[in-house]
């Protein structure tokens, strides 16, 4: 049965990790984004991430979106300082047109400072794309 189960590769779909400034606090902080570069619509988007490094690991979150219309962006997460010195995976699961689709992301510990921003055009932020 197994054998029979076929997840074809996702393709224009990302996790952004990005630089942005918090209004509230008057800080910047780390956001998780997920970016729908698509022409159509994903439905029931699932997200989960966590954070791990050999014995150090966080719990795990879990995020839904109904819709993610085509060529937009949604929100995922505030990543906290300590979180960011940790790997940090995102399972993003979702349908298009009545098929399941789904693809890891990894951010490796360390990796997100300020010096590795870049503009990532489908969101208009600086940050660091997830392929």
């Amino acid at each position: 049965m197994k054998k029979d189960i076929r997840i074809d590769p996702v393709e224009n779909v990302f996790v952004a990790i990005v630089w942005e400034y918090n209004t509230i606090y008057k800080t910047n902080d780390w956001v998780a984004y997920l970016s729908n570069e698509k022409n159509v619509d994903l439905e029931m988007v699932l997200i989960t991430s966590k954070g791990f490094d050999g014995e150090r690991k966080t719990s795990e979150m879990r995020h839904k979106i109904a819709v993610l219309p085509a060529l937009s962006a949604a929100r995922i997460e505030l990543l906290q300082k300590e979180v960011l010195e940790l790997d940090n995976s995102f399972k993003v699961t979702f349908f298009e047109n009545n098929k399941l689709f789904e693809k890891n992301f990894l951010l490796k510990k360390n990796t997100a400072k300020e010096a590795k921003v870049r503009m990532i055009p489908s969101l208009q932020k600086k940050g660091i794309l997830l392929q």
